[in-house]
């Protein structure tokens, strides 16, 4: 089973924008190991919250990645 974890940062995607971040990912499974995949790939996406994310030691805020 094809899986996929996408992490985001949190409110950042509407529910149509996921759909299609999901349908891409899936898509992109099944272009490289054929349609029979595409029926089981697995694609989560995860939103973190504000502070969740570090970089470097750094830890990034909603400034920092430039939705504030």
């Amino acid at each position: 089973m094809p899986f996929a974890n996408l992490k985001v940062p949190a409110d950042t995607l509407t529910p149509e924008s996921k759909k299609k971040l999901i349908d891409a990912v899936t898509d992109a499974y099944a272009d490289i190991y054929g349609e029979r995949a595409r029926a089981t790939t697995l694609v989560l996406v995860d939103e973190v919250a504000e502070g969740g994310w570090g970089l470097g030691g750094t830890v990034l805020t909603a400034e920092m990645l430039g939705r504030s």
